[in-house]
Protein backbone atom coordinates (compact mmCIF):
# COMPACT_ATOMS: atom_id res chain seq x y z
CA UNK A 1 0.00 0.00 0.00
CA UNK A 2 1.26 3.47 -0.87
CA UNK A 3 -0.10 6.81 0.32
CA UNK A 4 1.29 9.84 -1.51
CA UNK A 5 1.63 13.14 0.37
CA UNK A 6 1.59 15.68 -2.45
CA UNK A 7 4.54 18.08 -2.36
CA UNK A 8 3.49 21.25 -4.15
CA UNK A 9 5.66 23.65 -2.22
CA UNK A 10 3.05 24.46 0.43
CA UNK A 11 3.28 23.07 3.91
CA UNK A 12 4.76 20.94 6.60
CA UNK A 13 5.01 17.74 4.60
CA UNK A 14 7.50 15.89 6.75
CA UNK A 15 5.46 16.42 9.93
CA UNK A 16 2.42 14.92 8.20
CA UNK A 17 4.51 11.96 7.05
CA UNK A 18 5.85 11.49 10.60
CA UNK A 19 2.29 11.67 11.93
CA UNK A 20 1.31 8.74 9.73
CA UNK A 21 4.42 6.84 10.82
CA UNK A 22 3.59 7.41 14.51
CA UNK A 23 0.05 6.21 13.77
CA UNK A 24 1.51 2.96 12.43
CA UNK A 25 0.67 3.59 8.78
CA UNK A 26 3.39 2.25 6.47
CA UNK A 27 4.09 3.12 2.84
CA UNK A 28 3.63 6.89 3.15
CA UNK A 29 5.82 8.90 0.78
CA UNK A 30 6.26 12.62 0.08
CA UNK A 31 6.37 13.25 -3.65
CA UNK A 32 6.14 16.03 -6.22
CA UNK A 33 5.99 13.51 -9.09
CA UNK A 34 2.65 13.24 -10.88
CA UNK A 35 3.42 9.64 -11.83
CA UNK A 36 3.87 8.64 -8.18
CA UNK A 37 0.60 10.31 -7.24
CA UNK A 38 -1.11 8.52 -10.13
CA UNK A 39 0.02 5.11 -8.89
CA UNK A 40 -0.62 5.64 -5.17
CA UNK A 41 -3.45 3.86 -3.37
CA UNK A 42 -4.30 6.99 -1.37
CA UNK A 43 -3.56 10.71 -1.67
CA UNK A 44 -2.97 13.34 1.01
CA UNK A 45 -2.99 17.05 0.15
CA UNK A 46 -1.73 19.10 3.11
CA UNK A 47 -0.80 22.75 3.00
CA UNK A 48 -0.37 26.10 4.63
CA UNK A 49 -0.38 29.40 2.78
CA UNK A 50 -2.33 31.25 0.12
CA UNK A 51 -5.12 29.63 -1.90
CA UNK A 52 -4.03 31.37 -5.11
CA UNK A 53 -0.41 30.22 -4.88
CA UNK A 54 -1.39 26.67 -3.97
CA UNK A 55 -3.84 26.34 -6.88
CA UNK A 56 -1.23 27.74 -9.28
CA UNK A 57 1.50 25.39 -8.06
CA UNK A 58 -0.76 22.34 -8.42
CA UNK A 59 -1.63 23.31 -11.97
CA UNK A 60 1.91 24.26 -13.04
CA UNK A 61 3.37 21.03 -11.65
CA UNK A 62 0.84 18.86 -13.48
CA UNK A 63 -0.54 17.67 -10.15
CA UNK A 64 -4.02 19.16 -10.40
CA UNK A 65 -5.13 16.89 -13.24
CA UNK A 66 -3.70 13.71 -11.75
CA UNK A 67 -5.30 14.40 -8.37
CA UNK A 68 -8.69 14.94 -10.00
CA UNK A 69 -8.27 11.79 -12.09
CA UNK A 70 -7.39 9.69 -9.04
CA UNK A 71 -10.33 11.09 -7.06
CA UNK A 72 -12.65 10.32 -9.97
CA UNK A 73 -11.20 6.81 -10.01
CA UNK A 74 -12.10 6.25 -6.36
CA UNK A 75 -8.71 6.61 -4.68
CA UNK A 76 -9.18 7.75 -1.06
CA UNK A 77 -8.15 11.38 -0.62
CA UNK A 78 -7.42 13.37 2.54
CA UNK A 79 -7.13 17.16 2.44
CA UNK A 80 -5.56 18.93 5.43
CA UNK A 81 -6.09 22.65 6.18
CA UNK A 82 -5.37 24.42 2.86
CA UNK A 83 -5.78 21.01 1.23
CA UNK A 84 -9.40 21.03 2.41
CA UNK A 85 -10.04 24.61 1.26
CA UNK A 86 -8.79 23.79 -2.25
CA UNK A 87 -11.75 21.40 -2.71
CA UNK A 88 -13.93 24.49 -3.25
CA UNK A 89 -14.89 25.83 -6.66
CA UNK A 90 -13.53 29.25 -5.76
CA UNK A 91 -11.19 30.73 -3.15
CA UNK A 92 -11.99 34.29 -2.09
CA UNK A 93 -8.58 35.34 -0.81
CA UNK A 94 -7.37 38.61 -2.37
CA UNK A 95 -9.57 38.04 -5.40
CA UNK A 96 -11.30 34.98 -6.84
CA UNK A 97 -9.23 31.90 -7.64
CA UNK A 98 -10.23 28.58 -9.14
CA UNK A 99 -10.08 25.62 -6.78
CA UNK A 100 -10.23 21.90 -7.52
CA UNK A 101 -14.04 21.98 -7.53
CA UNK A 102 -14.35 18.55 -5.92
CA UNK A 103 -16.88 19.56 -3.26
CA UNK A 104 -17.98 22.85 -4.79
CA UNK A 105 -18.77 25.94 -2.77
CA UNK A 106 -16.39 28.67 -1.71
CA UNK A 107 -13.39 29.21 0.54
CA UNK A 108 -14.19 32.30 2.60
CA UNK A 109 -12.46 34.38 5.28
CA UNK A 110 -13.56 33.90 8.87
CA UNK A 111 -15.94 36.69 9.92
CA UNK A 112 -14.94 40.00 11.44
CA UNK A 113 -15.09 40.44 15.18
CA UNK A 114 -12.94 37.41 16.01
CA UNK A 115 -9.20 36.98 16.16
CA UNK A 116 -7.82 35.94 12.78
CA UNK A 117 -5.97 33.74 12.15
CA UNK A 118 -7.78 31.26 14.35
CA UNK A 119 -4.97 29.47 16.20
CA UNK A 120 -5.39 26.87 18.91
CA UNK A 121 -7.39 23.92 20.15
CA UNK A 122 -11.11 23.69 19.40
CA UNK A 123 -13.59 20.92 19.97
CA UNK A 124 -15.28 19.30 16.98
CA UNK A 125 -18.89 18.11 16.97
CA UNK A 126 -20.05 15.35 14.62
CA UNK A 127 -23.33 16.11 12.81
CA UNK A 128 -23.15 12.64 11.26
CA UNK A 129 -21.13 9.49 11.77
CA UNK A 130 -18.11 8.82 9.58
CA UNK A 131 -15.32 6.25 9.66
CA UNK A 132 -12.69 9.01 9.60
CA UNK A 133 -13.56 9.73 13.27
CA UNK A 134 -13.91 6.07 14.27
CA UNK A 135 -12.94 5.62 17.92
CA UNK A 136 -12.50 9.39 18.47
CA UNK A 137 -15.17 10.75 20.84
CA UNK A 138 -17.34 13.67 19.80
CA UNK A 139 -16.18 17.05 21.17
CA UNK A 140 -12.54 16.00 21.04
CA UNK A 141 -10.24 19.01 20.59
CA UNK A 142 -8.03 19.37 17.52
CA UNK A 143 -5.42 22.00 16.66
CA UNK A 144 -6.39 24.72 14.14
CA UNK A 145 -4.34 27.38 12.33
CA UNK A 146 -6.36 29.18 9.63
CA UNK A 147 -7.93 32.42 8.46
CA UNK A 148 -10.27 30.92 5.84
CA UNK A 149 -12.77 28.09 5.83
CA UNK A 150 -14.57 25.92 3.28
CA UNK A 151 -18.27 26.55 2.79
CA UNK A 152 -19.20 23.46 0.75
CA UNK A 153 -22.03 23.55 -1.77
CA UNK A 154 -23.66 20.52 -0.11
CA UNK A 155 -23.96 20.89 3.68
CA UNK A 156 -24.65 17.16 3.95
CA UNK A 157 -20.96 16.46 3.32
CA UNK A 158 -20.02 18.13 6.63
CA UNK A 159 -18.97 15.49 9.20
CA UNK A 160 -17.30 17.82 11.74
CA UNK A 161 -18.22 21.30 12.97
CA UNK A 162 -16.21 23.76 15.06
CA UNK A 163 -16.87 27.37 16.05
CA UNK A 164 -14.79 30.54 15.98
CA UNK A 165 -17.13 33.51 15.72
CA UNK A 166 -19.25 31.33 13.46
CA UNK A 167 -19.84 27.61 13.13
CA UNK A 168 -17.76 26.28 10.25
CA UNK A 169 -16.97 22.98 8.57
CA UNK A 170 -14.08 21.38 10.43
CA UNK A 171 -14.29 18.14 8.45
CA UNK A 172 -16.05 16.97 5.30
CA UNK A 173 -16.52 13.68 3.49
CA UNK A 174 -18.15 12.52 0.29
CA UNK A 175 -17.57 9.06 -1.12
CA UNK A 176 -13.80 8.50 -0.71
CA UNK A 177 -12.93 12.20 -0.38
CA UNK A 178 -12.17 13.33 3.17
CA UNK A 179 -10.79 16.62 4.46
CA UNK A 180 -10.16 18.39 7.76
CA UNK A 181 -9.56 22.06 8.50
CA UNK A 182 -7.44 21.28 11.56
CA UNK A 183 -3.96 19.75 11.63
CA UNK A 184 -4.16 16.11 12.74
CA UNK A 185 -0.35 15.89 12.75
CA UNK A 186 -0.35 18.56 15.50
CA UNK A 187 -3.38 17.24 17.38
CA UNK A 188 -1.78 14.71 19.73
CA UNK A 189 -3.24 11.22 20.07
CA UNK A 190 -6.62 12.14 18.54
CA UNK A 191 -4.95 13.45 15.41
CA UNK A 192 -2.80 10.35 15.09
CA UNK A 193 -5.94 8.21 15.49
CA UNK A 194 -7.54 10.09 12.60
CA UNK A 195 -4.48 9.55 10.39
CA UNK A 196 -4.59 5.89 11.35
CA UNK A 197 -8.26 5.75 10.37
CA UNK A 198 -7.45 7.20 6.95
CA UNK A 199 -4.69 4.62 6.54
CA UNK A 200 -7.22 1.89 7.36
CA UNK A 201 -9.68 3.33 4.82
CA UNK A 202 -6.99 3.20 2.11
CA UNK A 203 -6.09 -0.37 3.05
CA UNK A 204 -9.74 -1.49 2.90
CA UNK A 205 -10.36 0.15 -0.46
CA UNK A 206 -7.21 -1.45 -1.81
CA UNK A 207 -8.54 -4.82 -0.70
Amino acid sequence: MTIAIVDYGMGNLRSVQKGFEHAGVAGVVVTAEAAEVASADGIVLPGVGAFRDAAAHLKDAGLRDVILERIAGGAPFLGICLGMQLLADVGLEDGEWEGLGVLGGTCERLPGGVKVPHIGWNTVAYPRDNELFSGIPEDTAFYFVHSYHLRPADPDCVIGVASHGVAFAAAVARADVYAVQFHPEKSSSAGLALLGNFGAIVARRRG
